[in-house]
């Protein structure tokens, strides 16, 4: 029987010609990424006692969660992982102002390979599937197992099958197809699953929108998530556990909106009604890329955010940053009203630049929206495609972009 790209990277990194679900098995680790709290790693590693880390060309540590620091806290943080990455030789470190968030950096800088096992201290590590990595988000502890052994257990996951057919609307993109099928499944739907995302509406998609798609498979449980690369492939007959077939001319037919406080309480925009919004948000590792911007510059052209509304845009990285500015997208947002912050995750965490009052809404391009997120457990987030970000800065309320188009 045919193996699954799970079970095919995972025989590779384990020495063994096959393994089945539910299987654990000790795999070697091609990459290990952390970004903050590569402090509480350090910690850890420190008590386990060894002196050097096992390969310091495979560690990747990027500070993007609070850059530049906003505290003395963070900035304490900030340096002793400094001192860590010079005393162990860690060249691939990116500090502020050198990078930006942690997903998007690993991919510009090829940092991440087809059939690779990357492990990361973020739950959101699942992203690099989009290029064919068994990419999945660990603990800090776990993470200093690996600086100290380069290798890591796992329980082989069984495979969810997702195939997508049909054409995408007008304002319809990848966003909207995984919030629905979040919605759908729920947000243990696929949990500790593997999901391989297929068919020809998946093959048309950018390499930036497979990375949505991968990056908030997480959202409803999966351990790792791909969508197709050349480089490596399913066994034909590969055993899934489940192939859920969707039509996205039919079933994504709109826009879909994730309500507060749960990522899968997903509603199409049209039975949202009026949801007047305070703030709105541009970025992320979801939704921060070139694509992105090009799509809420070309909605905020020769108009304003509304007066209620705060926009604020979030490049997921400098060198997006250097190319919006260079392409005119940036001075578009700027001159519709939108406030552009550093590279990095900014409020998406709850913890800088944008945080919600009390009795606020927002509507985010992120990928989480639960209680008290982005800020006050008064506040409210909703989750949307940039599009609908854009549109709804303009409305003053989460708004179809048609409306602020035609």
């Amino acid at each position: 029987m045919g193996m699954t790209l799970a079970e095919k990277i995972l025989a590779r990194a384990s020495g063994r010609a096959t393994v089945t679900p539910d299987q654990v098995v000790v795999a070697r680790v091609d990459l290990a990424l952390s970004h903050e709290n590569a402090d509480l790693v350090r910690k850890s590693f420190k008590e386990i006692g060894v002196a050097r880390v096992w390969d310091p060309d495979k560690i990747v540590i990027i500070l993007d969660h609070r850059v530049p620091a906003e505290s003395e806290k963070t900035a304490t943080t900030h340096k002793a992982i400094r001192e860590f990455v010079r005393e162990q030789g860690i060249r691939n470190f990116y500090d502020v102002g050198r990078g930006g968030i942690c997903h998007q950096v690993l991919a510009e800088n090829g940092h991440v390979q087809p059939g690779m096992v990357v492990v990361g201290t973020d739950s959101h590590t699942t992203t690099h599937g989009a290029f064919g990595a068994f990419a999945a988000g660990i603990g800090a502890t776990e993470m200093a197992g690996v600086w100290t052994e380069g290798e890591l257990w796992f329980k082989t996951p069984a495979t969810m099958r997702i195939e997508v057919d049909g054409e995408f609307a007008e304002w319809v993109s990848a966003k909207d197809l995984i919030l629905y099928i979040i919605g759908q499944l729920g947000a243990d739907g696929a949990d500790y699953r593997a999901v391989e995302f297929d068919g020809p509406a998946i093959r048309r998609l950018s390499v930036a929108s497979r990375m949505v798609l991968a990056n908030l498979s997480m959202e409803m449980g999966a351990k790792v998530a791909f969508t197709p690369v050349e480089e490596i492939a399913p066994d034909p007959g590969a055993h899934y556990e489940r192939v859920i077939r969707i039509d996205a001319t039919r079933e994504v037919a709109e826009p879909q909106i994730a309500c507060p406080h749960a990522v899968d309480n997903v509603k199409p925009l049209s039975a949202l009604g009026n949801v007047p919004v305070e703030q709105a948000v541009l970025g992320s590792c979801t939704n921060g890329r070139l694509e992105d911007f090009e799509i809420a510059a070309r909605i905020l052209a020769g108009c304003r955010v509304h007066q209620r509304t705060r926009l604020i845009v979030i490049p997921a990285s400098q060198r997006i940053y250097l190319e919006a500015m260079r392409l005119g997208y940036i001075q578009t947002m700027v001159e519709a009203g939108a406030m552009v912050n550093p590279p990095g995750c900014g409020p998406c965490v709850g913890v800088h630049q944008g945080i919600l009052a009390a009795g606020e809404a927002c509507v985010s391009s992120t990928n989480r929206n639960f209680l008290g997120r982005m800020g006050s457990k008064d506040s409210r987030v909703y989750l949307a495609s940039p599009a609908v970000v854009a549109a709804s800065a303009v409305a003053g309320r989460i708004a179809h972009p048609a409306e602020v188009t035609a």
